[in-house]
């Protein structure tokens, strides 16, 4: 014979709730006092009551649509290149230059110092012949005065020659 014991399966009795909670027309609670997270429940037995419950999972974000790249980005992704390889440029045609431009500045330089030499020798050719012309046209004058004795009057003379 089989050694293992024999089990017979029952159904357990349908129970009715007590008097007290069937003729209930309202939850234990107000409504507008119960909890986030719990609700008012009615069981197969038919008691209502407060339960937790699980709460829904909020759904899941939709993927974002991919955008269209703006014009102005097109446009600035387009001129980089060019922008850099101007800049480059500039910078060989300067060092291709430079020795020109020292000599250049050098020169520059040598035409300010030639300018100020001449504007000041100028000014002095110019002083020197304005006062020989107004030493010829301008009168000599002399004076002589004399005077005695600490509080004494004095007397001149004025010529002009």
């Amino acid at each position: 014979m089989d050694p293992r014991p024999t089990y017979t399966i029952t159904t357990a009795e349908t129970h009715q709730a007590p008097a007290y909670l069937q003729h209930r027309p309202t939850p234990p609670m107000p409504l507008h006092e119960i909890p986030p997270g719990v609700e008012l429940v009615t069981l197969s037995s038919g008691i209502r009551t407060l339960a937790y419950t699980q709460p829904t999972p909020p759904p899941m974000p939709a993927a974002p649509a991919a955008q269209p790249v703006p014009a102005w980005a097109k446009t600035t992704a387009l001129l980089v290149p060019t922008t850099g390889f101007g800049i480059g440029a500039a910078g060989v045609g300067l060092s291709y230059a430079a020795p020109g431009l020292i000599a250049m500045s050098h020169a520059l330089w040598a035409a300010v110092a030639l300018i100020a030499t001449g504007g000041t020798a100028a000014a002095v050719v110019i002083g020197r012949v304005r006062a020989r012309i107004t030493a010829a046209q301008r009168p000599h004058i002399t004076q002589h005065i004399t005077a005695t004795g600490w509080f004494g009057r004095a007397h001149g003379t004025i010529n002009h020659h």
